[in-house]
């Protein structure tokens, strides 16, 4: 068995789950995630846990079976406790601002980036600053680095947008004319 997939998934309380044939359905406080099983896997659940298994041992069942169990695993999570993204904006002049349904960057180009926020996201800002959240883990991760790639940040001058904890080295520039 794959050892990730083996692993039974804990479901928590005030966490729904149903399975209908290929597609399991959860539900929590957060919102509510529907994820599609590939052919050959199957869930079920009994007590309060979500148990994944396959049909046969070939090399691709394998690799999907640990696959299915940790989409399932980010979706119950997701549903119940949430992921977030942080993100800090380097560099002077550069500002974030919440106005409605979008997000206006200055960062110094010639204009102003408007970054609407998708469905199911919720952007904050505060100064330099920008905290992600959503249920889905994979749309969080998508709009961060949607909004990282509008001004990745820069090697020579450390200006520009970067997650949290990220670190970047430090590039000499041209030693100069002699």
């Amino acid at each position: 068995m794959s050892r990730i997939g083996k692993l039974p998934i804990q479901i928590e309380s005030g966490v729904k789950v149903t399975v209908s044939g290929a597609e399991v359905s959860i539900q929590g406080p957060k919102g509510t995630l529907a994820q599609a099983l590939p052919r050959g896997i199957t869930a079920e659940v009994e007590a309060q846990e979500l148990r994944v298994s396959r049909l046969d041992d070939s090399k691709s069942q394998k690799a999907l079976h640990g696959l299915s169990r940790s989409l399932l695993a980010n979706a119950v999570h997701g549903v119940s406790k949430g992921f977030t993204k942080q993100l800090e904006i380097h560099g002077v002049g550069c500002t974030a601002q919440l106005t409605g349904k979008n997000v206006t960057f200055k960062l110094g180009y010639s204009h102003p980036i408007v970054y609407p926020v998708p469905e199911g996201i919720e952007i904050k800002v505060e100064r330099n600053l920008l905290t992600v959240r959503g249920c889905d883990r994979q749309r969080v991760g998508q709009v961060a680095a949607e909004i990282r790639d509008l001004r990745r940040p820069d090697v020579y001058k450390q200006k520009g947008i970067r997650y949290v904890g990220e670190r970047l080295r430090k590039k000499a520039g041209k030693a100069g004319v002699k």
